[in-house]
């Protein structure tokens, strides 16, 4: 750890008092601590000062000047207090020493973060609902027999979730956080309402389509808005509570299915319960503030520092506005374009959010889920429900470790710890369905293989990618980039949906299995090189960082 330095000379009686290498002490009031530290030192005739015997009156007198000067130079550095990034040739910041710890404030961010939670619920929740309801729909609507209808019917919400997370970026940008949730609550409501009343499949379609717009909105401007609105000391915490209600969506949708035994129509009301989220939703953000880093880039000082007001509270408006002021100094450029992320000064970092989403959804999450079912049926455990909730309730304790975990171990070793985690834990399950010598075995070790991977997806794969690239991203390019790598989980999640089975049909489960370790193992590789570490950082702090960096 390096911290940053100060060269200050004085000159006392014709004696030149070099003061050099003096460290920055983190926390707040710093020129007020410093103050107090040289009224100490000055308290006795006789004390030891920088390697000089201070005995005389006169010289006591010149010094008091000299603290009197240097008082005055903290005081002014406090209103702009540097940031020195120690980088790496590949712009690593990982060693940078926070420039100061968070005070107490008497905000209430809280609220806002679970309004905008709602959006991550329903990311969930349409992901899920469909699994339970769709071979009572298909009888519904008579398809019950046409594969490809049903196939349309689970892909078209990713479609949908693809083109919602291009648009998410743009409109955050245009309109703003808030609005751009507002906007968003359209489709949800109207999709979740076409899915309830539809009597034909073109309709259904459609309803998927639009929530599948909606949900991709929501992947991209949560976690945005989220971090944005967050005090940098538990921004890890907060941030990682998306994708935890990422889980309880999807357990929501679980749990909403259980009735459909009994009534075979309760398909409907499954799809209809999601207008009640997206209505809260729209409410909730009609009265939460806009995003004072956004008020700020578009020039809306007195908004920015009443969104600071409330969010952090009053005594805590002229830090944050210096952080913002510091960060925007000797930029003037206007908001980045599309291909502006693929430029070279952007491009670098841009390319390690879309690959943090690649590796996620090559990692083979996705077929593990798929799989689960059977794992847990070579064991005697028949029911899919009983299967799909101890898949769900693992991804949920994993979840809320990650939380708890995120501002005290940092975003780069949970991420690396769970890729190595989930490399093993597939390779178990590879060796428990080809090893002959473990064939007494092979049930419990798949279904143990099968809990530890969704535990090691859930502390770091599956939180970590959303929190951090709004982290990294310059408030120039954050919107867009985000929407990118977004973009990027969404088509590589329908591209493995597609050919996976075909890929199992032709070379085996466990070879797939197999394959899928590798790709963890790599992703362990990529992220100890390419990955920087954000935690006890404003990201003020770590786009000036990256900045010097490039």
């Amino acid at each position: 750890m390096q911290a940053s330095t100060y060269a200050v000379k004085a000159s006392v009686g014709g004696v030149h008092l070099g003061i050099q290498k003096r460290r920055v002490l983190p926390g707040f009031g710093e020129s007020r601590k410093r103050g107090v530290a040289f009224n100490n030192l000055f308290m006795t005739e006789r004390s030891t000062c920088f390697g000089l015997q201070l005995g005389s009156a006169a010289m006591k007198a010149e010094l008091d000047r000299v603290r009197m000067g240097f008082e005055r130079v903290y005081r002014l550095s406090a209103k702009a207090r540097p940031v020195r990034a120690i980088a790496s040739a590949d712009g690593d910041i990982e060693d940078v020493t926070p420039a100061k710890i968070q005070g107490k404030s008497s905000g209430s961010v809280l609220p806002y973060v679970g309004v905008a939670c709602l959006g991550a619920i329903l990311f969930g929740y349409h992901l899920g609902v469909v699994n339970g309801a769709l071979e009572y729909l298909s009888k519904d609507l008579g398809i019950s027999e046409n594969t490809v209808l049903q196939g349309w019917i689970v892909s078209t919400l990713l479609a949908g979730a693809t083109i919602g997370s291009f648009t998410g970026g743009a409109l955050a940008d245009k309109f703003g956080r808030t609005k751009t949730f507002l906007l968003d609550a359209i489709p949800l409501a109207v999709g979740a309402f076409l899915c309830a009343s539809a009597q034909s499949v073109q309709t259904l379609i459609i309803g998927r389509l639009l929530a599948g717009i909606g949900i991709g909105i929501s992947s991209a401007i949560v976690p945005l808005y989220i971090s944005e609105i967050s005090p940098t000391e538990i921004r890890g915490t907060l941030g990682s509570v998306n994708q935890l209600f990422i889980c309880i969506g999807i357990l929501a949708a679980l749990v909403a299915g259980l009735p459909l035994a009994g009534n075979p129509l309760w398909w409907r009301s499954m799809f209809g319960i999601a207008i009640i989220p997206s209505v809260l939703l729209a409410f909730g953000m009609a009265f939460s503030p806009e995003s004072p880093r956004w008020l700020f880039q578009q020039g809306k000082i007195p908004q920015a520092e009443m969104a600071i007001k409330t969010l952090f509270g009053k005594e805590r408006v002229a830090e944050v506005m210096n952080d913002l002021s510091a960060a925007s100094q000797g930029s003037s450029e206007p908001e980045a374009g599309w291909f502006d992320l693929f430029s070279n000064r952007y491009w670098k970092v841009v390319s390690v959010g879309a690959a943090l989403f690649l590796f996620q959804q090559l990692a083979g999450i996705n077929a593990v889920v798929y799989y689960s079912t059977s794992v847990f049926r070579s064991v005697g455990i028949e029911s899919d429900v009983a299967a799909s909730a101890l898949v769900g309730a693992s991804n949920v304790f994993g979840t809320t470790i990650a939380s708890s975990l995120m501002d005290k171990k940092g975003r780069k070793s949970l991420l690396i710890t769970s890729f190595a985690g989930m490399a093993a834990s597939m390779l178990l399950l590879s060796l428990a369905l080809t090893w002959k010598v473990l064939a007494p075995y092979s049930g419990t070790l798949a279904v143990l293989g099968t809990v530890l991977y969704v535990l090691s997806f859930s502390l770091g794969a599956g939180p970590v990618p959303a929190l951090l690239l709004p982290e990294i991203f310059s408030s120039r390019i954050r919107a867009k980039a985000v929407a990118l790598s977004f973009g990027m989980h969404w088509i590589s999640n329908f591209i493995i949906g597609l050919f996976f089975l075909s890929f199992v049909n032709k070379f085996g489960i466990s070879s797939v299995y197999l394959g899928f370790s590798m790709v963890c193992l790599v992703a362990v590789l990529y992220i100890a090189s390419n990955v920087v570490e954000t935690k006890g950082r404003s990201l003020e702090e770590i786009e000036r960082a990256l900045n010097s960096a490039i």
